[in-house]
């Protein structure tokens, strides 16, 4: 399985990186893994609606252009469909057993994710109702796919 992690930002600080490159290095035994950072648009500091639109329409024909046809795409949104660890296991399997082999997962700025992203994706997923930092929800991201395989593979894993 090719899995792709497209994401809006750079990561910045030491520690995230650190983690992400060694979930990114447990995973290689599971799947072909991508990281794509797209740049984040500024955004002044009393931003108004219809700015907010502009900025998250800018960093979602960024994050479009890298989307390949034929992946499936799950774009990590607060309204998305909260899963359990072995939930998310099992539509991993799902999709890798129906042919979908291009897995592409989006997480979006400060702003979120632009409706044409949105309406690309084809499973919106929620880890929380609550806001996170990209660099934290990446390393979130990357830590769940991975105990997802550990579970499809019937391995051990922290309970």
């Amino acid at each position: 399985m090719n899995i792709t992690i497209l994401s809006v930002g750079k990561i910045k600080e030491k520690a995230f990186q650190l983690a992400i490159d060694e979930y990114s290095k447990r995973l290689t035994r599971y799947c072909r893994l991508s990281l794509i950072e797209v740049p984040d648009e500024k955004a002044p500091e009393n931003i108004s609606p219809a700015e907010m639109e502009q900025v998250k329409n800018k960093e979602g024909e960024a994050l479009l252009r890298h989307i390949k046809d034929g992946s499936y795409v799950i774009a990590l949104a607060i309204k998305g469909k909260m899963l359990s660890s072995e939930e998310l296991a099992d539509k991993l399997s799902t999709l890798g057993v129906s042919g979908n082999s291009n897995l592409v997962f989006i997480i979006g700025g400060s702003l979120g994710l632009s409706d044409e992203v949105l309406k690309r994706a084809d499973f919106k997923l929620s880890f929380s109702p609550m806001t996170f930092p990209h660099q934290l929800m990446k390393v979130v991201l990357l830590e769940q796919v991975y105990r997802g395989f550990r579970i499809i593979k019937g391995e051990p894993y922290h309970k």
